[in-house]
């Protein structure tokens, strides 16, 4: 057995682990990475880039035949194979050479094979070839190997191979019939995507269409997908599974109806990746989510830190925020405080300090790429009344605001802001409507910063844009 010392050991390469280890480094520490599958992990080569390429093909194609002029020189429908070539190179054809290029240029230590904790401080890298390589950390070992897709108890269901998000982001053909079981962000988002690529589509949707959206949120993208011929049924729940020896899928409804599908996918929710990370050795439990503090250190139940505290969690593990960008931010923050300790520097934690992912809690930013689309950030008013805030809402009609009218014709959507009422701020935005994604982080600033309402009637939108929406707003909440 061969062994290496570095100060910090990640394990997991995707864009998580990737960003602690380039902070650290540029902190000054040395460190390694150790990855089981492809550098760049989950979001870029079955998540994030291959199926938002899937959906922008058919956004395009939807927004230019909104547009008179635009519209008639559209001809011709959607070309699939050209759809999934795009989608492929944005997958890099999945294979890793440019990232671990960049882990190299960075001076980031690559380590192929499956990682487990041994001891203090001490994981051990198994390789295909059957090789173990022991890693030393002087500093800290963090886990940032992610989720995997959840498969519920359905009888059958495992037998029948049904799609995870992964094989639905991946598939090399269109079924001509896909069901989907799942009424979340993945399963929206894809059964928008097979809808256009000419899948009959069935969701069946348990507890609604994105149910932790604000309901008209939900509602909207239900009345879309019906449009697009999806057969959405809220409520509906499958009891067992069965594919046939022709591959057809045969879902029996706790109803006792039966659907029928080429393909199923399944998008419940997700699990975390810690099964095989060696937890067992530091007294935790494998298969388990990781707590961690607000500076990313793993705390056992009871509070206390396990291993003596060097062992830090990031991005899904942790089950804090299960989005890339929160936890490339959560690797930002892990990364600075990881080098401060080894330093032996103050570390930052108060409310918004450098060295804590406190945004988990009352800023998240997420789009939805559905039709429409949704862009949210903090708190929805149910949320935000939970958390024993009082609030007031203010809506407005996003298809009545000029700039959206330019923007096509028959614009619809929706805006809403959930203001603090005692401290007059925004702590929660959500919009509705078509390519409103790139409006978000206007929201998401007001809220990180606390800005006072009196304050944005200063921030005075230009006209004619659809971000003339925060001037109606505010109009509609009054001085």
């Amino acid at each position: 057995m061969s062994s290496s010392t570095y100060d910090v050991i990640v394990i997991g390469a995707g864009p998580v682990g990737e960003n602690i280890a380039d902070r650290v480094v540029k902190g000054g520490l040395s460190a390694a990475v150790v990855e089981r599958e492809l550098v760049g992990g989950e979001c870029s080569y079955w998540a994030c880039m291959p199926t938002k390429a899937l959906l922008r093909s058919t956004a395009a194609l939807r927004a230019a035949r909104q547009v008179p002029g635009a519209r008639e020189a559209v001809s011709g429908e959607l070309d699939v194979a050209a759809v999934l070539r795009r989608r492929d190179s944005f997958s890099s054809q999945w294979k890793d050479d440019g990232q671990v290029s960049w882990l190299d240029s960075a001076g980031i230590a690559l380590y192929r094979g499956q990682g487990r904790i041994s001891a203090d401080r001490v994981v051990d890298v198994s390789g295909e070839d059957g090789v173990v390589t022991s890693l030393t950390a002087r500093h800290a070992v963090v886990v940032a190997t992610g989720s995997g897709a959840l498969l519920p108890d359905i009888a059958g269901l495992r037998e029948a191979e049904p799609w995870s998000s992964r094989e639905a982001a991946t598939a090399k053909a269109v079924p001509g019939r896909l069901a989907v079981i799942g009424g979340g962000v993945v399963a929206s988002e894809m059964a928008t995507a097979f809808a256009a690529l000419g899948s009959s589509v069935t969701m069946l949707a348990r507890d609604g269409v994105l149910p932790l959206a604000e309901p008209f949120a939900g509602e909207r993208v239900t009345e879309s997908l019906r449009e697009a011929g999806v057969s959405v049924r809220v409520g509906a729940e499958a009891a067992s599974v069965q594919r046939d020896g022709d591959g057809t899928v045969h879902l029996t409804l706790t109803t006792g109806e039966q659907v029928e599908a080429d393909e199923l996918l399944v998008a419940i929710g997700r699990t975390p990746n810690t099964q095989d990370v060696g937890l067992d050795a530091v007294g935790l439990t494998p298969g388990a989510w990781l707590s961690v503090d607000d500076t990313l250190r793993v705390v056992g139940d009871d509070g206390a830190l396990p291993a003596g505290g060097w062992l830090y969690a990031a991005g899904d593990v942790n089950r804090r925020v299960l989005l890339t960008h929160q936890g490339k931010y959560q690797s930002r923050a892990v990364g600075d405080v990881i080098v401060a300790r080894a330093k032996g520097e103050a570390v930052q934690d108060g409310a918004w300090g450098r060295h804590v992912a406190t945004a988990d809690e009352r800023a998240v930013p997420q789009v939805v790429f559905t039709e429409p689309e949704i862009a949210s950030v903090g708190l929805t008013a149910a949320a935000a009344e939970a958390a024993g805030i009082r609030i007031r809402v203010v809506d407005h009609d996003l298809g009545a605001v000029a700039g959206s009218a330019l923007h096509a014709d028959g614009y619809q959507g929706h805006a809403r802001m959930v203001v603090d009422e005692d401290r007059k701020v925004i702590v929660g935005f959500t919009l509705v409507g078509p390519d409103v994604a790139e409006l978000l982080h206007a929201a998401t600033i007001a809220i990180v910063g606390e800005v006072p309402l009196d304050r944005l009637w200063h921030a005075v939108p230009a006209f004619p844009t659809i971000s003339e929406v925060w001037l109606r707003l505010l109009e509609a909440y009054g001085r």
